[in-house]
């Protein structure tokens, strides 16, 4: 068996931990130590728990490494095609939704490159590019949503927790009517 060349070091690291996979390791080993790891456990019988992978036995993890890893579907030219687009519908949506400041020559293009552009929402360029669009009016009430791979949604997911567990205190501070007004963040 041979692992794929697109899974990282990282992806090799997040499929350990999040299939629970009993291996050890240490952020040391190289990408070629994991992998020798990675194939000397799946040669032995173990179980695997429910998981965002949708992988739920020996032979669909043993699938999913020997082929290309869905999250990176796109070659570095076809993300910098990708980056480019979306530099240019920002510039639209930051020049209040006005096709004279942009190359695009109406709106039927712009719609298709968001067509395009909205598959690979795991780029955070194209979940921008597909909030800031949805506030224009002139794109016919058609909502774009990127799509995101399960992995990348966990991510923002918990990132949102994270964000959401913050409280933010003013506390305003006046000892006499003359004294200026103090205003703490805590």
């Amino acid at each position: 068996m041979i692992i794929h060349k697109s899974h990282s070091k990282t992806d090799l690291i997040d499929i350990i931990n999040h299939l629970n996979l009993k291996i050890q390791f240490s952020h040391q080993d190289n990408k070629k130590n994991l992998q020798d790891k990675l194939i000397g456990y799946i040669m032995t019988d173990f179980k695997i728990d429910n998981n965002f992978y949708k992988i739920q036995n020996k032979t669909e993890l043993i699938t999913f490494l020997t082929n290309k890893n869905p999250k990176k579907i796109l070659t570095i030219k076809e993300k910098n095609n990708v980056m480019l687009i979306c530099k240019y519908i920002i510039s639209y949506c930051k020049n209040n939704y006005d096709l004279g400041y942009t190359k695009y020559k109406d709106y039927q293009e712009l719609i298709d490159d968001m067509d395009y552009i909205k598959q690979f929402g795991d780029i955070p360029s194209v979940r921008r590019c597909c909030r800031m669009i949805n506030d224009d009016v002139k794109t016919g009430g058609r909502k774009f949503k990127p799509l995101i791979s399960p992995q990348v949604q966990k991510e923002l997911d918990e990132k949102n927790i994270i964000k959401g567990n913050t409280l933010n205190i003013m506390k305003i501070r006046r000892s006499t009517p003359d004294d200026p007004i103090i205003i703490y963040f805590d």
